[in-house]
């Protein structure tokens, strides 16, 4: 039984690629420095998966930020304003994904969009009348033979054709049917070169085929992929899907000339089911997505071998591979020295997931694999009790009823009341939460942890901080301030380390965007809160200052989204339980006369289905009611705000205003404000605050150019329900720039509003 991976992690085991990143960003290390980083990277890990026996070693999944952005430049999708500042290839490459403000001009940066279901972030490509869509890069053939110099054979990987017409975004006249022509013949350029340099197989990734498709897409697809395949030559050609099942396109697949399809049999819910329908073609080989590259749970091979048995059986040629990229992993779990073995043994990160490989090829292998020690060993451990049950919070869940989901009085009841008690000047301006976590900051947290300093040294580090971010928030004029967060390591892990039933790791970071890594709690036992978690800094904040002073928490929908969920229970009922636990914080900050109360949201749009069929009965069920449940409790004159990015809202926006927050703020500076016609077309009720500028660049926005944004926004929204802000929290942020950017805001507020 051969083996295949789909991706693996890039930023490195301990995010070596993140920091030469940032080092060559503030010029304190050279371009070769970098790509000797990137070399040491994937040479080590090609390695890796060589050792543990993977046959189809993928090579260009490695990228400095972005694999789509890394497609857009190898087929010279790079708009003209940045092809226009005359930069190297590299720094064209960082202008498109992070913007860019210097000596050859100022431009912002590509929008950024959730990854499909994941908490990964693409840069979107932009295609304009004038775009000439070409092969114009060399990376995908470099690292092909980067690898082969090192006696590895590598799949290349790259973005299909298809996925890359549907994510970009077209400014003109022209659609994706346009460049139908053009596209093809870039992609068959590719294959042409791949014979010339002798690679036996190369994978597409066409995620986009898991979703919702008309006639028109399948047409598209169709169309491309017969001109790209009629020039594949000796090259045997993947097409690999994720994320679901391709129950919209199974029998096309079957019918074009790809040697090899790839399905994803762990969250496919019919991918098995296609299979038994329509069988497999003799002449392609099944690659088998059974192997979870989402989740850090160990493989249940009894389960595993039942599909893997089922589909030998339907299949005459079948390859073992992963649901998806490890990307979506932390690395190892080597550099975890402070989880017990009892946790441990539980787990597997990407290295751990191809010793499953390993294992899982040795037990197929076997005369009886449920025989062999490999699959007993797994099987006692999937046989014993990992935890025991916290009957309070499972009685507490069950015990809810219809009314603690429902707030009262009603939004126009209580927006008159707010008003009236806060008496904020229009167009009121604030920011999201988390001010810069400069060195300081981290060196305070860090210093506490290592036991080098003691609680009290700790907290007045944090106390003195949050007076000078006050005392500037003050100066500067703006009206809801919040205290900054510096105690927060990451707006997930600080609740789950406050939470009992998480458990968490030292080093288990995964990739988000560029260079920003988080480091996921995991969801071990049963969720509750034992004590305050933010209560102490957020009264403090409060006492040293009149104006209102947002009390910030995560909500449960995010926090679920953005850890490593069970797999023995649902998604439903993990949410429920953490959302008791804010919810009993939302009324301790109430109770200490916090009036305003943001519950983030950040990653409501993330475990949406990926088929519109799904998403009320499987997500929009709980989820919503879930942040209902977290704010029913509070008064009238107690605001609840809320706050969303980087994903596509439009399409759920009424869902959003059913989640019956007071004041919605949301990505929109890097999507052109196009989520303010959707708010309109719906008749939403609730305030919001649209981001002005983006903060994942850094650059600083001028006053004009945030007047330009109001006053759109001005156009379609009504004075009344506006607010004022950034595109979401500063924490990534130099001091400088933030402060700069705010005064900017805070003036662009004024000027605006003395115009109405």
């Amino acid at each position: 039984m051969r083996t295949s991976l789909i991706g693996y992690p890039r930023v490195g085991s301990l995010r070596e690629l993140k920091f030469a990143s940032e080092k060559y960003f503030k010029g304190d290390i050279t371009i070769y420095e970098l790509h000797q980083t990137g070399v040491e990277l994937r040479a080590n890990h090609w390695k890796k998966q060589q050792d543990n026996g993977i046959d189809f070693i993928p090579s260009n999944d490695f990228s400095f930020y972005d694999g789509l952005l890394d497609t857009a430049c190898l087929f010279n999708i790079i708009p003209e304003r940045y092809q226009s500042l005359g930069l190297s290839p590299l720094e064209t490459y960082f202008a498109m994904a992070r913007g860019y403000q210097g000596s050859e001009g100022d431009v912002k940066a590509l929008a950024m969009k959730k990854w499909f279901n994941t908490n990964y972030h693409y840069m979107v490509p932009v295609v304009d009348d004038s775009t000439s869509i070409q092969l114009a890069g060399t990376k995908l053939f470099d690292e092909f033979l980067e690898a082969k110099q090192l006696d590895i054979s590598t799949k290349p990987v790259l973005i299909g054709a298809f996925t890359l017409l549907k994510l970009a975004k077209y400014t003109g006249v022209k659609q994706a049917g346009d460049f139908v022509q053009e596209t093809a013949a870039a992609y068959a350029d590719v294959l042409n070169k791949l014979n010339e340099l002798g690679a036996e197989w190369v994978q597409v990734d066409e995620p986009a085929l898991v979703t919702d498709l008309s006639q028109e897409d399948l047409a598209l697809f169709t169309k491309l992929y017969a001109q790209i395949l009629s020039a594949k030559g000796n090259v045997k050609v993947l097409v690999q899907t994720y994320f679901g099942d391709v129950r919209d396109c199974y029998q096309t697949l079957q019918t074009l000339p790809f040697d090899g399809i790839g399905i994803d049999f762990v969250e496919g819910k019919q991918s098995l089911e296609l299979v038994r329908q329509y069988g497999f073609p003799a002449d392609k080989v099944l690659f088998a997505g059974i192997v979870n590259g989402k989740n850090i749970w160990k493989n249940n091979y009894k389960n595993t071998l039942a599909i893997v048995q089922e589909l030998n059986g339907l299949a005459k040629q079948l390859v073992l591979s992963s649901s998806c990229s490890l990307l979506h992993v932390p690395y190892s779990l080597q550099n975890e020295t402070k989880l017990s073995d009892a946790n441990k043994r539980h787990f597997a990160f990407a290295e751990e997931k191809l010793r499953e490989f390993a294992e899982l090829k040795a037990i197929l292998g076997h005369a009886n694999p449920y025989a062999s020690d490999l699959y007993l060993q797994n099987e006692e451990l999937f046989n014993g009790v990992r935890f025991a049950s916290n009957e309070a919070v499972l009685s507490r869940t069950s015990a809810l009823t219809d009314a603690d989901f429902t707030r009262l009085p009603a939004f126009a009841e209580r927006e008159a009341i707010q008003n009236d008690k806060f008496k904020l000047p229009p167009l009121p301006t604030t920011t999201i939460g988390s001010f810069p976590q400069t060195a300081e900051v981290r060196a305070n947290r860090f210093s506490f942890k290592k036991g080098a300093i003691t609680e009290e040294q700790y907290k007045q580090f944090n106390f003195d901080k949050i007076a000078a971010c006050i005392k500037l928030q003050e100066e500067i004029g703006l009206d809801v301030l919040v205290h900054g967060e510096y105690e927060r390591n990451d707006m997930v892990e600080y609740f789950g380390e406050s939470l009992d039933g998480f458990i968490f790791t030292e080093n288990a970071w995964v990739q988000s965007y560029g260079t920003r890594c988080v480091k996921p709690p995991i969801v071990w036992g049963d969720i509750s809160r034992s004590k305050p978690m933010t209560v102490e800094y957020s009264a403090y904040a409060k006492s040293l200052t009149d104006k209102p002073v947002k009390g910030m928490l995560t909500g449960p929908v995010t926090i679920l989204n953005w850890s490593f969920p069970r797999e023995d229970i649902s998604l439903k009922d993990s949410a429920l339980q953490i959302a008791l636990a804010i919810r009993d914080e939302v009324l301790d900050l109430e109770a200490n006369h916090i009036e305003i109360i943001q519950i983030d949201e950040a990653a409501l749009r993330e475990k949406l289905p990926l088929r519109k069929s799904d998403w009320k009965s499987e997500y929009l069920s709980w989820a919503i009611p879930a942040f209902r449940l977290v704010h029913s409790g509070v008064q009238a004159d107690t605001q609840i705000h809320t706050h969303m990015c980087y994903s596509q809202f439009s399409d759920i926006i009424r869902d959003i205003d059913a989640m019956d927050a007071d004041v919605i703020t949301f990505e929109a500076s890097r999507s052109d404000l196009a989520i303010i016609d959707a708010i309109n077309d719906c008749g939403f009720q609730t305030e919001v605050g649209p981001g002005v500028y983006d903060i994942h660049s850094p650059r600083i926005p001028s006053v004009d150019e945030l007047k330009q944004g109001l006053n759109r926004m001005l156009d379609k929204i009504d004075v009344t329900k506006l607010w004022v802000n950034p595109d979401c929290g500063l924490k990534t942020r130099g001091v400088t720039e933030t402060w700069e950017s705010l005064r900017h805001l805070v003036q662009a507020a004024k000027e605006v509003r003395a115009k109405l």
